[in-house]
């Protein structure tokens, strides 16, 4: 192996220095996030806010956690950044009068109709971390964000979570599916870790529990998209596949995404049993590797397609950045886990894929999309704008993976 590749190979002090180069650049570019009122602006391809746009909660829920752990970090700003997010989630972005967080804002300033699940859960996951970062206002703001969660999305007799009420919180939508319960895990995961409060693993269990039953059952191609009685509608958005947050089809970034997560619960949850722990991580196994050769390569250029029909057949041939974040981290976190090889071998064609085509050399950040010859476009995601999955992709890698990323980086407990 030549000198010059040793960069993109796991468990390398070339590799660690990259991705900490990598974590710096990102955590520079996204300074200009903060609009007056604390709100997170859409960042544009060179970091400076695209003003025009909506100012959206969860965008803003994201920066908080990533700086709160740049503060860990010892990333210049980065204390004052994360607070000046979590003054938005207090402030402009919360309904004071129906309870819970709009979706966002416009660049007017009215408000985004509607509550959604996906949004509540990146507030947990970001006033969890700024807990540990010692934000002011950050431990009520978690008590509020997990009171209104239990309140309005949790559904204890289903262990699943809906997903998107009216402002009001008085219609509930049909609409159910799994990327929102996906964060709900991340984000339950986080509260556990950072309160001590075991519910929120328990919780995440069950959510695992019916997403592995729904994968197994499906060739480990996890349905997306669901009835308010949680029957899978496998044909949902057939005639416009390339939906921002409702696509048709499989996506295999979640499967690979999921993979980590239900690894990461195993292993905090059964900590002193390893037969049950090894099942779910078997189960993580089988969604990584079917999402991996269903997506990555899928059509003769290098990259993870967006999504799959059901038979593993690309619908979606463009690139998200996510996805790849994801396969470095999931890659990395089954290679120690499992000490198999083939993990570290996927690891490092991500991480050359990365070097060669999706960090962007010149304006900083990751490029967002990219089409199935790897040139840059911006039909679903113009810009680039947050850095929350290319920055964990910078860290989880090497933080211990029974532990939710923030308090892992804040204790300095790497592999």
């Amino acid at each position: 192996m030549g000198e010059t590749n040793k960069k993109y190979l796991i468990d390398t002090e070339e590799n660690r220095q990259f991705l900490k180069e990598i974590n710096e650049n990102l955590l520079s570019f996204g300074h200009r996030f903060p609009a007056p009122g604390g709100s997170s602006y859409y960042l544009g391809d060179d970091g400076t806010p695209w003003k025009e746009r909506n100012r959206e909660t969860w965008i803003t829920s994201r920066m908080a956690h990533v700086y709160s752990i740049g503060t860990f970090l010892g990333h210049e700003g980065s204390k004052e950044l994360a607070a000046a997010a979590i003054k938005g989630l207090k402030g402009e972005l919360h309904d004071d009068k129906n309870g819970g967080w709009y979706a966002g804002l416009t660049a007017e300033g009215e408000i985004l109709p509607n509550k959604q699940c996906y949004a509540h859960a990146f507030v947990i996951l970001a006033a969890s971390s700024a807990v540990l970062a010692g934000v002011e206002g950050a431990k009520e703001l978690l008590e509020d964000a997990l009171k209104v969660y239990d309140l309005r999305f949790w559904n204890e007799e289903e262990g699943l979570s809906c997903d998107t009420w009216n402002t009001e919180f008085t219609v509930l939508d049909d609409y159910r599916g799994l990327n929102a319960n996906m964060h709900t895990v991340e984000a339950f995961l986080a509260a556990a870790d950072v309160t001590g409060d075991e519910k929120y693993r328990k919780r995440a269990g069950r959510i695992i529990d019916r997403v592995l039953v729904w994968a197994s059952d499906n060739n480990w191609r996890i349905p997306e998209h669901f009835t308010k009685d949680w029957a899978a509608d496998l044909e949902c958005n057939k005639e416009q596949p390339a939906d921002q947050f409702k696509p048709y089809g499989a996506t295999p970034g979640h499967g690979i995404e999921w993979a980590r997560l239900i690894t990461q619960w195993a292993l905090s949850a059964h900590k002193d049993n390893r037969e049950d722990a090894a099942k779910y991580i078997e189960a993580a196994e089988n969604l990584f590797n079917r999402a991996v050769k269903d997506a990555w390569n899928a059509d003769g250029a290098p990259g993870i397609v967006y999504t799959t029909d059901w038979e593993g057949k690309p619908v979606v041939h463009d690139r998200m950045h996510w996805t790849l974040a994801e396969a470095i981290n999931t890659s990395a976190v089954l290679y120690h886990v499992t000490k198999k090889e083939k993990y570290g071998e996927d690891y490092a064609e991500f991480m050359k894929y990365l070097d060669e085509k999706v960090l962007d050399h010149v304006n900083g950040s990751w490029f967002h999309q990219m089409n199935e010859k790897n040139e840059v476009i911006g039909t679903v995601w113009p810009g680039k704008s947050d850095i929350y999955h290319a920055l964990q992709a910078t860290l989880i890698p090497y933080h211990t993976p029974d532990l939710s990323i923030a308090p892992a980086v804040k204790n300095k407990l790497t592999v």
